[in-house]
Formats: C-alpha cells, sequence, structure tokens
C-alpha cells in the first residue's frame, strides 16, 4: 500500500535548501523586475546591477593582489558569485542540478562538509580565473559550486566502486558527459571561459572530499586495502 503520509517531495538535507534558496530567491526577484511586475522601470535593469555588485572578476582581483588591498566588499565576491546568473534559464539548471547532487552527497556528507565542497569550488572557479591573464570577462552562476557537487558525489561513486573491485574510472563517467556536452554547445554556439571555472570547481570538490567526507582519507585507504585482501 502506498504511504499516504510520505512527503509530495523528496526531503532534502536542510543545508541544501540553505544553498538554493538565495540562488531561487535572487533569481525570482530578478524575474520581477525584468518582466515589469516589480521596481517599475527600474527593475529591467535590476540584473546588471546585481551582476555589477557581486560578479566574480578577475582583474579586480589581480589589482587587489598587487596592490595587497582587499577591501570586503569585493572579496566576498569570492563567495558570492554564485547567487546571480545571466538568466532565468541559467538559473533554474544551476538550480535543478545543485538540488539534486546537493541531495544525494549532503545525505552522506555532514552539514558543513558540504558547504566547505560548495564554496571550496566557488574558491577555486574564481582562482582558475584569476590565475589565466587572457580572461577578463566576469565570472557568474552557481555552475563552479554545482561542479564542486559532482566531485563530491564522483568521489562517493569511485569509493563505491573501488571497494567493489570494479573499475573506478567508471565514476568520472558523468564530469566527461559534462564536459563533452559543454564543449559542443561552446564549438556551436560559441563559449567562454567558464568550462575552465567548472573543471577547477569539480578538481576541488572531488579533492576536498578525501578530507571532509565521513571517515576522510583513512576510510578510503580501508575500502582499497580491503579489496586488496
Amino acid at each position: 500500500m502506498d504511504d499516504r503520509n510520505a512527503p509530495p517531495l523528496n526531503p532534502l538535507p536542510p543545508v541544501v535548501w540553505a544553498l538554493a534558496l538565495p540562488i531561487i530567491a535572487m533569481e525570482v526577484v530578478l524575474g520581477l523586475g525584468a518582466s515589469g511586475l516589480a521596481g517599475g522601470m527600474e527593475g529591467a535593469g535590476w540584473r546588471l546591477v546585481a551582476m555589477e555588485r557581486f560578479a566574480f572578476s578577475p582583474d579586480l582581483m589581480r589589482l587587489m593582489i598587487e596592490r595587497g588591498e582587499y577591501p570586503w566588499q569585493h572579496v566576498l565576491r569570492l563567495v558570492a558569485y554564485p547567487v546571480v546568473h545571466g538568466n532565468t534559464t541559467h538559473a533554474i539548471f544551476a538550480g535543478v542540478i545543485l538540488l539534486a547532487l546537493g541531495k544525494m552527497v549532503g545525505e552522506v556528507f555532514r552539514w558543513w562538509a558540504v558547504l566547505v565542497v560548495f564554496f571550496g569550488a566557488a574558491l577555486a572557479g574564481a582562482a582558475a580565473y584569476t590565475l589565466v591573464p587572457a580572461i577578463h570577462a566576469p565570472l557568474i552562476g552557481a555552475y563552479p559550486p554545482v561542479y564542486g557537487l559532482i566531485g563530491a558525489f564522483t568521489f562517493l561513486l569511485w569509493v563505491g566502486l573501488a571497494a567493489q573491485g570494479a573499475n573506478k574510472l567508471r565514476a568520472f563517467s558523468m564530469i566527461g558527459f559534462l564536459l563533452g556536452v559543454q564543449l559542443l554547445f561552446g564549438l556551436l554556439f560559441g563559449g567562454g571561459w567558464e568550462w575552465l571555472a567548472d573543471v577547477a570547481g569539480f578538481g576541488a570538490g572531488f579533492g576536498l572530499s578525501f578530507v571532509v567526507s565521513p571517515g576522510g582519507w583513512a576510510r578510503v585507504m580501508a575500502k582499497l586495502r580491503q579489496r586488496q585482501r
């Protein structure tokens, strides 16, 4: 028999909602402004204002490093840029992946570990933009930290396959598919350097998982040793 008391939606870890709600709220406000339902004439420009305030600028970061000055309102961009997106479609795709991957990772990782992966990947994406002198475009959107969650999920698959004695490379099929699709769209429609921030976010999420996952590195090594017996 069906459980009539079951919630209509699969429950999500609270930390995932804490990460997703600011993105949802921002997009709702910007969408209302763009449609003219809020803010009047000024509402149409809210997205540009949000980008100017929160987008990560690699040129600005290089200038701060050169001068050794770090105003807090600009340092905040390192972790605030995932809240703002170029358009509603951009935000919807990022939000859906965040909820899906956040649920799978959040059911295994502790809440603080999910935060470390998410914001660590956001910082990695910003760092990648800063380290490449040819990049001048601002970085916005939640894809770098979302790719961090993909990295954490890949880590869970990798550990599981290692414990089963299966081919661990299968764990990287998701990131391979996503990057392949991203490359295809970039070739067809023209793309910038966003893929670099995404790859950096994935690498950070995968690497941080060795430290913040339950049991951390010791758990991974124990599973690998068990496989070798």
